[in-house]
């Protein structure tokens, strides 16, 4: 599907959850889309249904991009198709459950290969355009990133470093014209889940839980409006703001509480 808007978002992890409503709302805004995630047959569907809605072109991508050539072959891919990206949104991530000493090695390998190198290596590729276009780059991390998290200790690594890369990267383009935001939601009831193996966890309980078009809604006006952190969800800014006060051991002792799984 050719792509000729001069403003063109590129969203990974579109085919479910946060990746699919922040998608939803730049089809809205009347963005051209560049869909990536793994389920070729799920974006077909998406990218129809977006077409004929929104009455915008979209180009789909199937790409796992756990896996270390992904990046390339996708910039590669739309660079030969001619097509430039306006607005990068890095969505795509997975999570794991269990103590570090006795999880399963390759899955955070590839954990670490999604929510970080690839997140970092497609903003490298793409922000010549995002550059030359003033656009955007929107990095969804989480409220995880905030804090140390037993029992999902890589996963939280991968966040904060996210949110670190993020309000740098803000820093250094802001004087050229160009928006960064970190999302940072707190649980949403996704398929990430089920990835990370967090069915009998309580913190989708919590009255802070938010559903992913919200979320998604929050996010994207926070990029237009070019705010840098964007923390969804009043109770969780207060509680991103008591971790900022705590002692880091009794936030450490607390988080893995929280996360630990209930025993009937």
């Amino acid at each position: 599907m050719p792509i000729s808007s001069p403003r063109t978002a590129l969203v990974t992890g579109a085919s479910s959850g946060i990746g699919l409503e922040l998608a939803k709302r730049f089809a809205a805004d009347h963005f051209d889309l560049v869909l990536v995630a793994r389920n070729r047959a799920r974006l077909m569907d998406i990218g129809a249904d977006f077409q004929k809605t929104y009455g915008i072109e979209v180009r789909i991508a199937p790409k796992d991009l756990s896996h270390s050539k992904a990046p390339q072959e996708l910039f590669d891919e739309l660079t030969e198709a001619g097509v430039k990206i306006h607005t990068l949104v890095n969505n795509a991530g997975f999570g794991g459950y269990g103590e570090f000493a006795t999880s399963d090695l390759q899955h955070e390998l590839e954990m670490m290969q999604l929510n970080v190198v690839s997140l970092t290596y497609l903003t490298k590729l793409f922000l010549p355009q995002i550059i030359a276009a003033k656009g955007g780059v929107l990095n969804v991390a989480s409220t995880a990133a905030f804090q140390p998290g037993p029992l999902m200790a890589v996963y939280f690594a991968t966040k904060a470093y996210v949110l670190s890369f993020s309000e740098a990267l803000a820093e250094e383009l802001a004087s050229r014209g160009v928006k960064v935001s970190v999302l940072c939601p707190g649980p949403v009831p996704t398929g990430f889940q089920e990835r990370a193996d967090l069915h009998g966890s309580p913190m989708l309980k919590s009255p802070a839980v938010l559903d992913a078009a919200t979320v998604a809604g929050i996010g994207y006006e926070g990029l237009k409006s070019g705010k840098r952190v964007v923390i969804a969800g009043t109770l969780n800014k207060i509680a991103v703001q008591m971790l900022r006060l705590s002692p880091r051991n009794i936030v450490t002792k607390v988080a893995r509480k929280i996360q630990e799984k209930k025993t009937s």
